[in-house]
């Protein structure tokens, strides 16, 4: 238990025998005191003045006298500054927590709870390459995989890929048009870039025509229908349906490529799956349940045989179900992978990753599946998150002018080595070293800028400012690790002794920043939300390199504060790395 809840529960128990009454956790607040009051902890006074019918002052000297008279081992002394009541923790409890867990490598994870949870993350088209709205959601989705992992779920990260309909055979049928059997290999293109150029060389084809039909007096929206382009295109979606040979053949050779190139990327950036499902086999499933659900009067018919549910007592709409042909709609299928995923892996919660375009749709797929009384309704999860720009603007993908992963990835890479070579700490590397550190430091730096925004906000990416090595980002975290691993290969650790000697301020800052790190992980989860952990790091390497610049380590007043400071900087570059760890961040040994 951290040392906030101990003193959060000591100061309920104190309530109760100073006057009498039952408090809870949410009676009041227990924030860290600011760092120009004596203390360590505040305990907020003001939501308990109604209910006491007693001034703040008057509250605050009663509790604090109590606690420090009933726990003189956890608090030594307490003052009184504006309706908040500043406890100053023991030294005693703060070197214990150093001797006790300085190097351990665990520290801070959860034991299992024997709850099993999804993560759904990724998703994408089979028509064009990753970019750097893909990235956002990988590293969300498979940052918070991870972190509900040290909070004790055993977890199942899991992609679902789009590899069917109407855009899929956009690129298909450019490629047949203008790509005279060339290849990936042939063109010396990566598989994935090679479709999705085809997809562009679609849609660029396609406004010509449009714009042919007009300028001849055909109106847009006739002309739009009409392109011959178009037509072919959803000719041949209605192949793939009946499964025509030579089109079946064609799509599953060009989904290939694409997949040789996804796993390319997904090596790279560090993300993976344990399962992956492709809408090509999901796109039938659902059609039994909605079929059920007409029987039970859930859904309804129109008089063309389309089936819907109305949702509008809810302030939804109308959603149509199934097609007037009894086809299914992507609702259909959602309903249907939601069921397989439940019975697959029997999970108590399933996380959608998706962006808040999509807020509408996911509220009402959980609606449905609750309206249908499915035993996996409530834990239907959309963790909804913001998209992402560059400071030039918004991304369009059918004018091929998205920012594509892989070349924001190679170019921050370059960036890397331009900064580090900059430094001239490294010449020593061979290249291999080198090559491995450059793409450490350039993947950690898209990471956790992009994981350092709270999710549900919109966010700028800049990738400048994300690799510098003095700002908030993931370069400066690494090299203040960086930084400790340097510390503790020149300084032998003495020979250990009992910490006794009293803390420094800045000594007893790390240490409590420290403690904290547990209840960020806790935080983290709960809210699934990453940037917990980076503004958490962020703040603890600051601290140290504050720390650093005031108290020498190598030369330390005595053996024990020598071996205190070299603990303090074991745990903190364990718990640097951990926290990095959580949010898929690699650490160099050298910058």
């Amino acid at each position: 238990m951290s040392i906030s809840c101990i003193l959060q529960k000591s100061a309920i128990t104190s309530l109760h025998q100073l006057y009498g009454l039952e408090f809870s956790e949410k009676d009041f607040q227990i924030n860290q005191t600011k760092p120009e009051f004596e203390g360590d902890y505040s305990i907020v006074l003001f939501s308990l003045v109604k209910q006491l019918k007693l001034s703040p002052e008057a509250i605050g000297q009663d509790l604090g006298t109590s606690l420090v008279k009933n726990h003189p081992e956890l608090f030594v002394s307490f003052q009184l500054i504006k309706g908040f009541l500043n406890i100053t923790i023991s030294d005693a409890y703060w070197l214990e927590l150093l001797t006790k867990q300085y190097n351990d490598i665990c520290y801070g994870k959860q034991p299992m709870n024997d709850k099993k949870v999804m993560v759904e993350y990724s998703s994408p088209n089979t028509n064009k390459p990753l970019h750097l709205g893909h990235l956002r959601n990988n590293f969300l989705g498979w940052s918070v995989a991870e972190i509900l992992k040290a909070n004790g779920y055993e977890v199942f990260k899991s992609c679902i890929v789009n590899d069917r309909g109407i855009h899929i055979c956009k690129s298909m049928i450019a490629w047949q048009r203008y790509a005279d059997g060339a290849t990936p290999a042939s063109t010396h293109t990566k598989g994935d870039h090679f479709v999705g150029d085809y997809y562009v060389k679609f849609n660029d084809a396609y406004k010509a025509e449009v714009a042919g039909l007009v300028e001849k007096g055909m109106p847009e929206a006739e002309a739009e229908k009409n392109a011959p382009i178009m037509l072919h295109t959803q000719r041949m979606l209605l192949d793939w349906e009946a499964g025509k040979p030579e089109v079946m053949e064609l799509w599953k050779k060009m989904n290939g490529w694409v997949y040789e190139g996804f796993d390319s990327t997904y090596k790279k950036i560090g993300s993976d799956f344990d399962k992956t499902y492709y809408e090509s086999d999901t796109y039938l499933l659902g059609k039994d349940i909605v079929n059920e659900g007409l029987s039970k009067k859930i859904f309804y018919s129109k008089p063309d045989g389309s089936v819907w549910i109305d949702l509008t007592a809810e302030g939804l709409d109308e959603k149509l179900l199934l097609r007037k042909d009894g086809t299914s709609v992507y609702m259909t299928q959602d309903i249907g992978l939601a069921k397989q995923k439940y019975e697959q892996y029997k999970i108590d919660q399933s996380i959608y990753v998706i962006g808040d375009e999509q807020n509408h749709h996911m509220k009402v797929l959980k609606s449905i599946a609750q309206k249908l009384g499915l035993p996996y309704a409530d834990d239907i999860y959309h963790l909804s998150y913001g998209m992402v720009e560059l400071p030039t603007g918004k991304m369009k993908s059918r004018e091929g002018t998205v920012v594509d992963a892989d070349d924001l990835v190679s170019e921050m890479i370059a960036t890397a080595r331009e900064h580090t070579e900059a430094l001239g700490k490294v010449k020593d590397l061979d290249e291999a070293a080198l090559t491995l550190l450059y793409e450490t430091i350039a993947i950690g730096a898209m990471k956790f800028y992009l994981l350092r925004v709270d999710p549900k906000k919109k966010m700028v990416f800049n990738p400048v400012e994300s690799i510098d090595f003095h700002g908030f980002t993931g370069p400066f975290v690494q090299y203040t690790y960086v930084r400790i691993k340097s510390i503790l290969r020149k300084q032998p650790m003495p020979e250990t002794q009992p910490l006794e000697a009293a803390l420094l301020p800045l000594e007893k800052d790390l240490l409590v920043q420290l403690e904290q790190f547990p209840a960020m992980i806790i935080q983290a989860g709960k809210e699934l939300n990453p940037s917990v952990l980076a503004n958490y790091v962020f703040h603890l390497a600051k601290t140290f390199n504050g720390f650093l610049a005031e108290h020498s380590i190598a030369n330390a007043e005595s053996l024990e504060k020598k071996q205190l400071r070299l603990w303090l900087a074991v745990m903190t570059g364990n718990v640097l790395q951990s926290g990095l760890q959580l949010m898929g961040i690699g650490v160099p040994e050298r910058m």
